[in-house]
């Protein structure tokens, strides 16, 4: 039996309320953050390797961060869903970054992860969540 495919349209409104709902993501992480002292450097900073969707100071510290958000934990939740594949992509952007902007700078990898909406929702900030070997 053959799949049925979704039209163009429906899939490019599937793909926008997905954009709309990272995007809130990253500017709630980003206002979380801030209130915990970190300072904004650089939002989705893409290269070929990879992309790194906040990277912010902390006193002598640059901070790569991974905004996760999902609406509920049915698949592990949010902070599960940063692979070893993905981690290697920041860790590979986070370099580059580095070496162009601040070469001397240590540098932390943190996942900052929302789960749940309204009341319910949950932020998870965890710092050094992985290392950059």
């Amino acid at each position: 039996m053959k799949e049925k495919q979704l039209p163009l349209f429906a899939k490019l409104k599937k793909l926008s309320q997905r954009k709309i709902a990272g995007d809130k993501a990253e500017d709630q992480a980003c206002q979380f953050l801030k209130k915990k002292g970190l300072k904004l450097k650089q939002r989705n900073f893409s290269t070929r390797f990879g992309e790194v969707d906040l990277i912010m100071q902390d006193a002598d510290c640059l901070v790569f961060i991974e905004v996760r958000y999902r609406k509920n934990r049915d698949f592990g939740g949010a902070a599960v869903s940063v692979t070893p594949k993905k981690q290697q992509k920041i860790i590979k952007a986070a370099l580059a970054y580095q070496q162009k902007n601040a070469p001397q700078s240590s540098m932390r990898f943190d996942v900052l992860a929302i789960e749940g909406e309204g009341k319910n929702q949950q932020i998870n900030w965890i710092e050094n969540a992985f290392y950059g070997y």
